[in-house]
């Protein structure tokens, strides 16, 4: 039986990081650099060491600096055959709401990932980079769920990257979600102040639970209206953390409709009819590091009208 996907064998190398390359996490860099290894292969060089930043061990977590000298030991890398794209996805140019120098900005439908891997062939990500093979330096800003719809940003420079990057871990982005919940809301406003902890689970699944030994995690929420059991709210994530709306909605009692996997196991709603998650991410808005006001949005989907 002949495979054309032959193993390719390396040979130990060292790879010196320059300035346009530096800031960014060893883990994606490796995943840029090494596109056909599979993301658990990196994940496994880096933990047992055999990766080393002038000469020392670090965590998936390190940020690469200029003149890091990166020890890459051999592998084993079976080259990928071509990206499987769902069928009713395959022009993600039709999902392009705004292109500029800097940024791409996509309406993400719900039902695609933003990147590839346990078992997606391909995202967002790795469509885009196939569109737009001239743009060496595609990267997520941030990452919405796959159930998710709404805003989702990519940049086109490293410098760009880096620059928004800092502005989320300082809270300089302003997010805005809309969500249909289940249940009567009580509140006008209510601001939720839960701490989240994740878990990994064996088959890979992260699942996020409240807990006093979590992060710290804030969400503002405002009603916009009532639709007898089900209500339509704006939500304003503080902080990023994983699942952080889908599980401080539940955790008060409002379930995100179409949630299968953070619900109330009370609630009279069957989510079997739901057509999708309705969670929605609205806009996000910044001052880029020019000084100009930096405003995206992308529209309410369909199911969300028609519901």
């Amino acid at each position: 039986m002949t495979n054309n996907r032959r193993n390719i064998m390396t040979r130990v190398q060292k790879l010196f990081i320059s300035e346009s390359d530096a800031g960014q996490r060893i883990d994606n860099f490796l995943m840029r650099k090494f596109k056909d290894l599979p993301r658990s292969k990196i994940y496994k060089i880096i933990r047992k060491g055999e990766v080393r930043v002038s000469g020392r061990r670090k965590q998936p977590s390190y940020k690469i600096k200029t003149n890091d000298e990166l020890r890459i030991p051999p592998l084993s890398i079976v080259p990928k055959s071509k990206l499987k794209f769902p069928a009713h996805k395959t022009n993600i140019e039709n999902f392009i709401i705004f292109e500029d120098q800097d940024f791409i900005v996509i309406n993400k439908p719900t039902g695609l990932a933003v990147h590839g891997g346990s078992g997606i062939s391909a995202g967002v990500i790795e469509q885009l980079r196939s569109l737009k093979s001239n743009e060496k330096d595609l990267a997520l800003v941030h990452r919405i769920d796959k159930e998710t719809s709404g805003c989702l940003i990519i940049s086109k420079r490293r410098s760009v990257l880096r620059d928004i990057h800092e502005k989320f871990r300082n809270g300089e982005v302003n997010k805005n979600y809309f969500a249909i919940v289940t249940g009567t809301w009580d509140y006008f406003k209510k601001s939720i102040d839960l701490p989240l902890m994740t878990h990994h689970r064996k088959n890979g699944e992260r699942h996020v639970t409240s807990d006093a030994r979590g992060k710290k995690s804030k969400t503002n929420v405002k009603l916009i209206n009532q639709y007898k059991k089900f209500a339509l709210i704006q939500c304003q994530p503080i902080t990023g953390r994983t699942h952080q709306l889908r599980v401080h909605l539940c955790e008060i009692g409002y379930p995100i409709y179409g949630d299968k996997k953070y619900y109330d196991d009370q609630d009279p709603i069957d989510r079997k009819d739901a057509k999708r998650l309705y969670l929605h991410a609205q806009s996000l808005s910044f001052v880029d590091r020019n000084g100009n006001d930096r405003i995206f949005s992308s529209p309410l989907p369909s199911e969300f009208n028609a519901f």
